[in-house]
């Protein structure tokens, strides 16, 4: 099978575009209007650009009716918002949050989760949530589609400040993972759990490549 999908109807009853970029890590996004009211919604096209700074992104498409999501529209006017890491025993709470709800209501409400200070950035965060990136706002890039749901805005951030649980540290100064069970976006509504690692090391990359893979400070 194949089909071009400009030109061609898809072939299949469900597109396979966004379940062949599998898995997807979700931007799981809080944030506040300028009125002061809490915002939280998960972005499945989110993605960390670069380490030194520490650079993000994620992408957010437009309404039927061209309206731009809150989340976007917040990162603009205030200059922050914050990533919170959606994990399994959060799943019910990330999906309630993906609901259009009208900019007025409190959507950490609605998602049954606790509203906590971030510290730098002026909204709330998932207090439940064991990691955050405090994300001040850069800019955005808007890519217009072949409809007004097609047409995306790209948020670009840089992260001011990080903030993960101490308990799910390891003892090497790590994050336990398979513990945290972070959970990431597959195609149509299907999600996975990260339960199982493995490790691979490139063969012969040198010390500050090598750093630069494991993160290392």
């Amino acid at each position: 099978m194949k089909y071009d999908p400009a030109t061609e109807q898809c072939p299949l009853p469900f597109s396979p575009f966004k379940s062949c970029t599998v898995p997807r890590p979700i931007g799981w996004l809080s944030s506040t209007s300028r009125d002061g009211v809490a915002n939280l919604a998960p972005y499945s096209q989110w993605q960390n650009l670069t380490f030194d700074d520490p650079m993000v992104m994620f992408s957010a498409n437009r309404y039927p009716d061209g309206r731009r999501k809150d989340t976007v529209i917040n990162a603009e006017e205030t200059g922050w918002f914050v990533w919170n890491m959606a994990t399994w025993d959060l799943r019910e709470a990330v999906n309630i949050s993906a609901m259009a709800l009208p900019p007025e209501e409190d959507e950490f409400a609605s998602a049954g989760v606790t509203a906590t200070a971030a510290g730098l950035a002026p909204g709330p965060m998932v207090a439940e949530s064991p990691a955050h990136f405090e994300c001040r706002y850069v800019s955005t890039h808007t890519l217009p589609g072949a409809s007004d749901v097609g047409t995306v805005d790209i948020v670009f951030a840089k992260v001011e400040r990080i903030h993960v649980a101490d308990e799910f540290i390891t003892p090497e100064g790590k994050l336990d993972i398979p513990r945290i069970q972070p959970i990431a976006r597959m195609g149509y509504y299907d999600y996975t759990v990260v339960r199982e690692t493995f490790e691979m090391r490139v063969p012969g990359a040198d010390d500050e490549a090598r750093a630069g893979l494991e993160g290392r400070a």
